[in-house]
């Protein structure tokens, strides 16, 4: 069953890669206390996802943050070292959050998978946006088709906040 508006996310870890190394993060860590915009890609440097879905998202943070969010994530089924490259390949290191859900276990949990073995991919997360606070889903937005960044963009954020 997929996550609804009220639910509170599943409590799983993320890896990041920080100066220091491969991390844990626990999904308090990143939502306990805070107004969060997160946003899901079926994966790093896929076109849609790199061309259009992380720019969309980087070129509204100050909007975003105006508005009182502490926080823009992007979560997506690779692991942390894909992720920390790609950051680095957006120029979205620093800014925007990324969370390595490598084993698919928060997209699974949260009812988010998307199966896109016929392409090699495997599992995957479909693509979503949602504002959570303190770990409660206040809004969520899925793409009813993979490629669309529509739904899930940055601007219906904004317009949902």
């Amino acid at each position: 069953m997929a996550i609804s508006v009220g639910d509170k996310l599943p409590d799983v870890t993320f890896k990041v890669l920080t100066d220091d190394g491969l991390t844990d993060m626990t999904a308090q860590d990143v939502f306990g206390g805070k107004k969060v915009v997160l946003f899901g890609v079926p994966g790093a440097f896929t076109p849609t996802c790199n061309a259009m879905h992380v720019p969309n998202f980087l070129g509204s943070l100050d909007a975003l943050k105006a508005k009182g969010v502490d926080t823009v994530a992007c979560l997506s089924v690779n692991d942390a070292f894909v992720l920390s490259a790609w950051a680095k390949a957006t120029a979205a290191d620093g800014k925007i959050l990324f969370l390595a859900d490598g084993n698919a276990d928060f997209v699974k949990a949260a009812g988010l998978e998307l199966d896109a073995s016929a392409n090699g991919l495997g599992t995957r997360s479909q693509r979503f946006s949602m504002i959570v606070e303190d770990g409660i889903v206040k809004v969520l937005n899925v793409e009813e088709i993979a490629k669309v960044v529509d739904a899930s963009s940055a601007e219906k954020i904004l317009e949902a906040l």
